[in-house]
């Protein structure tokens, strides 16, 4: 195996530890929310509220499974909907006051143990590994 195919697979067993560390936190964080409802009112405070058909076509989820989402946050007292004031005939979802101070909680949890796990860090690590991030995810 190439230097570059060996770097390739360590990035790869890595990136799923990551993620299967993101959704074992997710609970941890706060114990309303599971990874996915997380996603989502993260999705819904950046847009500023959208339609459960958005949602459904950014993650490339099926609408009745994004519909079971939104109702258990809907439920929970996270989400509302309200009529889109440029088409009467449409919902959107927006955040509720709950789901706001629930994101923000998650949000600074998340940030704390991101500053703890990488406090050893020297600064241009954090800068380099930030970089890369970034341009992974572009």
């Amino acid at each position: 195996m190439t230097a570059a195919e060996t770097a390739i697979e360590t990035i790869q067993r890595e990136m799923t530890v990551f993620a299967r560390r993101a959704r074992a936190s997710a609970g941890r964080m706060h114990p309303e929310l599971s990874l996915v409802s997380y996603t989502l009112l993260g999705h819904l405070e950046e847009r500023g509220g959208c339609r459960a058909t958005d949602l459904a076509a950014h993650y490339a989820l099926d609408k009745s499974t994004v519909s079971r989402q939104v109702a258990a946050l809907e439920r929970a007292g996270l989400v509302a909907r309200r009529v889109d004031p440029d088409d009467h005939r449409v919902q959107v979802l927006d955040l509720t006051e709950a789901g706001r101070e629930i994101l923000s909680q998650v949000h600074d949890s998340r940030r704390a143990a991101f500053r703890e796990r990488l406090s050893g860090w020297p600064p241009e690590d954090l800068t380099r590994f930030a970089t890369y991030l970034t341009r992974y995810n572009a």
